[in-house]
């Protein structure tokens, strides 16, 4: 399916969206549900990958699980499965997660005792594992890996006989989805300290006690709305919900970064509202290190390409091995509607200029973050998104919420 947005102006200065759970906190929560049942989890974000995690949770004597493109749920089960005692299981996926790399967990895991093996290329799924108890408690990484690798050890880690000591070696990142983890955790009654940069878990003494944990709405969904109301008029105000204020969620730093795009955000009754108050500054470059929220870069630049701001972006090094290379795709994709990107490993640099293409086709390259991180220039200009059922991923109601705040959008075979 793809979707044509014509250039489209909000219905309605105000306008309310109430988005699922968060898919991060969600998916760790299932879990730490599925190794203490005693907890009971509300909110559970309806994502294709939290799905995805259910289900491969819930089938406890599958011979084979197959996440497609889920890779919190890759990480997160090869984990999880390797201290399922006496279960073997082959753990797959699509052809792009078969590419993206896992030999940093596996061989954190193995050097705490899992046994694991390769099926088919060796540091990339899919895996056989045979779930055993682990005894060993210490292990490192570097501390520059994906947050996901660092929170799957931590996840299991109450579990481990004698708990967990992890080393974090150099600068760390992702800071934020680490704490996210930490503090869900303590929420169910597991002691946990991190200092300096080392993490430590304790092997939980009594089962947790029986209680309902609820998970916060999504902020990476939420970076769609606030692109939304940088581009519009000053005056427009989108209501969001349910937020807290003291979010767990890294993402919730779009609060203050959204700032220099004009935009304010207050907080009311578990809903966030946004509002665009000014212009941005067009003399004013504006730049970020995403390094702990890097899945919002590409909503970002493509705010400031919609503005005609010069943006760069730094701390991008976990992009390139995301559902594609978010970089690259994102350099294509800008310079189809004349903008001019240029690109490192971990950086992105969109230069300022006052004129959007129209009628352009946006690839997504299997990528949710890149169909929705584009539609917000429907305000600018008319676009074709393909593929753009591809917003199921994380947030399936993502077209519908659209149209109910005024897009125009027409369904293109």
């Amino acid at each position: 399916m793809n979707i044509q947005i014509l250039k489209s102006s909000k219905t309605s200065p105000k306008s309310s969206v109430t988005i699922t759970g968060s898919k991060s906190e969600s998916n760790r929560l299932l879990l730490l549900k599925a190794l203490y049942p005693e907890i009971d989890i509300e909110n559970v974000s309806n994502s294709d990958d939290s799905v995805l995690m259910q289900k491969a949770l819930q089938n406890s004597n599958a011979p084979v699980i197959d996440i497609h493109h889920a890779g919190t749920a890759m990480r997160f089960l090869t984990a999880y499965l390797s201290i399922q005692e006496g279960r073997e299981v082959i753990l797959s996926g699509s052809s792009r997660m078969k590419e993206r790399p896992i030999g940093i967990l596996v061989d954190a895991l193995r050097q705490l005792g899992a046994d694991i093996q390769y099926v088919e290329n060796e540091g990339f799924p899919p895996l056989s594992i045979k779930g055993k108890k682990i005894n060993k408690t210490k292990v490192s990484l570097k501390a520059n890996v994906s947050s996901q690798y660092i929170s799957a050890l931590l996840l299991i880690a109450s579990k481990l006989e004698n708990g967990l000591e992890l080393t974090l070696d150099g600068k760390i990142t992702s800071v934020p989805y680490i704490e996210m983890t930490l503090g869900l955790l303590r929420e169910i009654g597991v002691e946990t300290t991190f200092e300096a940069n080392v993490i430590t878990v304790k092997p939980i003494a009594i089962k947790p006690e029986s209680k309902t944990l609820v998970v916060e709405s999504d902020w990476s969904s939420a970076s769609y709305y606030f692109s939304i109301a940088a581009l519009s008029d000053i005056g427009t105000e989108v209501r969001l919900s349910s937020y807290k204020e003291n979010s767990l969620q890294g993402d919730s730093v779009l609060s203050e970064l959204y700032k220099e795009f004009g935009v304010e955000t207050s907080f009311e009754n578990n809903s966030v509202i946004l509002k665009k108050v000014e212009k941005a500054d067009s003399n004013k470059t504006i730049e970020f290190d995403l390094r702990n929220a890097p899945d919002i870069a590409q909503t970002i630049s493509v705010t400031a390409f919609g503005l005609g701001l010069e943006c760069k972006l730094t701390g991008l090094h976990t992009l390139k091995i995301k559902e594609t290379d978010r970089l690259v795709a994102l350099k294509t994709e800008l310079e189809k509607f004349d903008a001019e990107v240029s690109i490192t490993d971990e950086s992105l640099h969109l230069k300022s200029s006052d004129s959007i293409m129209s009628d352009v086709s946006v690839d997504t390259y299997n990528d949710h973050r890149m169909a929705m991180a584009f539609a917000p220039l429907g305000l600018k200009t008319t676009l074709l998104i393909k593929d753009a059922e591809v917003v199921s991923k994380s947030y399936p109601q993502f077209w519908e919420d659209l149209k109910n705040i005024g897009f125009q959008l027409e369904e293109k075979k």
